[in-house]
């Protein structure tokens, strides 16, 4: 008789709850989330029949976490199935609407047992790809944060030290320049920055890195200190450019760990084998390659079809049909982080490829927005890439955008 897990996992402890066929409760227990409890969940699991060669399925509401990575040890099926949707099926067993750690680990069995084939169970993803899914998710979180804390320093220089801002507006994320932090923690404030020589600011650009055109740049900085602005008085001054450097030093830590996440996300994409066929597409570069293949993964029977890497991306649209209405838009349940590497990849593949591009204008011209547009070009292209993926097969501009007749002929 088959044998179906369900685990209700928490900080402390976790509920589990095996089930067979029939539905009864062959076994039920917590344990601990520590060593002594994961040796003893695999017990359990062995003495309902649990082989290396036939494990037990397992359904629990987490895919990450060193439970999980337990569980996944050998050909085990894990699936992780999403909390909303386990709360629907909660109301299948009952409307009084009450609820139990034990009760929500049957549940979680349950699912396997009714509707184990509506499901999919985690990847099988190699170690590496697991590693550039780590590297590459932190890179895009710390730079997130970073953008937050230069947010947070631009609406506080705005307040009290426009010539900050002046002084960096012509540099794209200027802010987040070693040139612009070095010289705020030396002049943090309009003051100070007012009685900043020459000799002072060159010594400012040569400690943050610069190398070239450190006399005409130090040149520049005095010229907009020196213009007049308005000022605060000296000791709200004095308060607002302590807060300030408190800023700076987050925004240094900051920036100092996305350079070295972004080192590493890069050199372990490097190392894949399918980086040299990602790279091969037009716009996408190493650092987006590894978003994107943190996101897709390089499990070869993750998705049944290319309609399902679009429709998990986000890029495929969605159909709504009730009677007389008939609704087709945009996918909002999607992987977030590929849909936001997606746009970034259309967007610069429209000066890299000239497919690409002419395939965007004919979009415009039937009435897409910008935005639209974009979509529909990644929807082509996310599809082309893992059909090149799976089939080990460079990107071939002829093929990915033929010409029309027309213009062939």
């Amino acid at each position: 008789m088959t044998v179906y897990c369900g685990i209700d996992w928490a900080e402390g402890h976790h509920d589990v709850a095996l089930v067979d066929d029939a539905g009864t409760v062959a076994a039920k227990c917590r344990i601990g989330d520590d060593a002594d409890g994961y040796e003893q969940l695999l017990g359990l699991l062995a003495e309902h029949g649990d082989t290396p060669e036939a494990p037990i399925p397992v359904c629990i509401e987490t895919g990450r976490g060193l439970l999980v990575a337990v569980l996944r040890q050998g050909k085990r099926q894990v699936f992780a199935v999403n909390p909303l949707a386990a709360s629907r099926y909660r109301e299948r067993h009952g409307v009084s609407r009450k609820k139990s750690d034990p009760g929500d680990a049957k549940v979680l069995a349950n699912i396997l047992r009714t509707d184990m084939h509506e499901h999919r169970p985690l990847p099988d993803d190699t170690d590496l790809a697991k590693a550039v899914a780590v590297l590459a998710r932190a890179q895009q979180d710390a730079v997130w944060s970073r953008q937050q804390l230069t947010n947070q320093l631009r609406s506080l220089l705005r307040e009290f030290y426009p010539a900050a801002l002046e002084a960096v507006a012509g540099w794209q994320n200027g802010l987040c320049r070693p040139e612009a932090r070095a010289i705020l923690a030396a002049a943090p404030t309009p003051g100070k920055a007012g009685r900043m020589t020459h000799k002072q600011l060159c010594a400012a650009l040569k400690r943050a890195g610069r190398k070239r055109g450190i006399e005409a740049e130090a040149d520049r900085w005095r010229d907009v200190f020196k213009a007049p602005h308005a000022r605060h008085p000296e000791l709200v001054e004095d308060a607002l450019g302590r807060q300030t450097l408190g800023l700076l030093r987050q925004l240094d830590a900051a920036c100092r760990t996305v350079d070295d996440l972004t080192e590493a996300s890069e050199e372990a994409f490097r190392q894949h084998p399918s980086a040299e066929v990602m790279l091969s597409f037009p716009g996408m570069g190493v650092q987006l390659g590894a978003r994107v293949l943190a996101e897709i993964g390089d499990d070869p029977a993750r998705f049944a079809d290319t309609r399902a890497v679009k429709a998990y991306s986000g890029a495929a649209p969605i159909t709504r049909a009730s009677g007389k209405q008939l609704y087709v838009g945009r996918r909002r349940i999607k992987n977030n982080r590929l849909h936001d590497a997606g746009y970034l990849w259309a967007f610069s593949a429209l000066t890299a490829s000239g497919g690409a591009n002419a395939h965007y204008r004919r979009r415009r011209e039937r009435g897409d927005w910008h935005s639209q547009a974009l979509r529909h070009l990644f929807n082509r292209m996310i599809g082309q890439l893992w059909h090149c993926i799976t089939t080990r097969t460079m990107f071939d501009e002829r093929q990915a955008f033929p010409l029309p007749l027309a213009v062939a002929a």
